[in-house]
């Protein structure tokens, strides 16, 4: 009798602190990795940029917003984020339309509107945290896996922004766009026939898109991929000065900050998408396997998320989320190990940027509001 009193009190003492993180709306493990990674990723934009100092600086701030706006969206429930979709769909369609007309350019890219209070933002970021939403939305209520008619309506869903992204151009961000509907609907239990029919035609699609689709530099990224020593100086430049500065870093590494590619500034954007190069040269192989294992444990997490969720809302969401971001870290390894074409895919916290990793934070949020949902922890 008295090791069951015992026994229940150890129980309602276990509750009550998964109530607590409940009623804060944070998922304790989630936030340490999260720290975790934006700590590495603070010490190696040191090492790697130009200006340093300055650029700890617009990065702390960047983290700062992101992870306030994180906990934010943890707040809210997942029922308001359903409700909610299909209107930031549509938000988000308009918004990508009035790109072409009063967009503003750089790089030779027409990706960005500028608005008086809230200043310049890519309305391609916002597709890409709305887009699970949407398709996550409209499957939901269906019996699943989806029948063939509902299969087609998802794909359209998924097509109308992706191939507004992609005519900015935008490839990097159309094919994690693409990717983060395309994950729910295999999240909803696509059957085999559809998966080897989309495969099929990828295939049978590979020689028009690259005569009536790709623009001229996308055409050279991928020769460029085949065979970067056609221009060493040109568009190779970067993937055999990455593969240089990943290739001397050997087992252990130069050291911090000893990096000869990156110090002598021999590597392009070394702060930005190539920072795992630099990385890589400093850190060697066995910082790369750490980061790694960083990444895995994020993307585990999510997994257990997603598997403990109780609506088929909640568990397409955060499973797409999760794949997503292993996107991202998959296509930026790939290309600067040369072995995808080069796309402009930061790293996950790890690269500078503002705008990149407000989204990873929302999508972050959106799991942990996933974890702390009442329904979770009632069962």
């Amino acid at each position: 009798m008295a090791r069951e009193y015992v026994r229940q009190i150890e129980v309602n003492s276990f509750h009550r602190k998964v109530t607590a993180w409940q009623q804060l709306h944070v998922d304790p493990y989630l936030l340490f990795l999260l720290l975790t990674l934006a700590a590495v990723g603070i010490s190696m934009l040191y090492a790697a940029a130009d200006n340093p100092v300055n650029s700890l600086k617009r990065q702390g701030s960047f983290f700062l917003v992101a992870f306030s706006v994180m906990l934010f969206v943890a707040q809210l429930p997942m029922r308001f984020y359903k409700n909610s979709a299909p209107f930031l769909y549509v938000a988000g369609i308009i918004l990508l339309l009035l790109v072409p007309i009063f967009g503003t350019g750089a790089k030779g890219a027409q990706r960005w509107l500028a608005f008086p209070v809230i200043g310049r933002f890519q309305p391609s970021e916002v597709i890409k945290l709305v887009m699970p939403l949407i398709v996550a939305w409209y499957l939901s209520p269906r019996v699943l896996p989806p029948r063939f008619k509902y299969v087609l309506v998802t794909l359209a869903i998924v097509a109308v922004p992706t191939l507004l992204i992609a005519s900015q151009p935008d490839l990097g961000t159309s094919i994690l766009v693409a990717s983060s509907g395309l994950f729910v609907l295999l999240l909803s239990g696509l059957g085999w026939q559809y998966i080897v029919s989309a495969i099929t035609l990828v295939v049978a699609s590979a020689w028009p898109m690259w005569q009536f689709v790709l623009h001229d530099y996308q055409k050279g990224r991928i020769l460029t991929l085949l065979n970067p020593e056609r221009d060493p100086f040109g568009a190779g430049w970067n993937i055999l000065q990455s593969k240089t500065a990943i290739g001397s870093g050997g087992w252990d590494g130069k050291g911090y900050m000893n990096g000869t590619q990156s110090q002598l500034n021999f590597l392009p954007e070394s702060h930005t998408d190539f920072i795992i190069a630099v990385l890589a040269e400093e850190q060697g192989l066995l910082g790369v396997i750490l980061l790694m294992f960083l990444y895995g444990l994020v993307i585990a997490r999510g997994v257990v998320i997603a598997w403990q969720a109780d609506t088929t809302f909640n568990k397409l969401v955060a499973g797409s989320i999760t794949l997503t971001f292993f996107v991202y870290i998959f296509v930026n390894t790939g290309m600067v190990s040369g072995l995808l074409p080069v796309v402009g895919v930061p790293l996950p916290l790890i690269s500078q940027g503002g705008t990149s990793i407000v989204t990873l934070m929302v999508g972050f949020g959106l799991l942990m509001a996933i974890a702390s949902d009442k329904q979770h922890f009632s069962r």
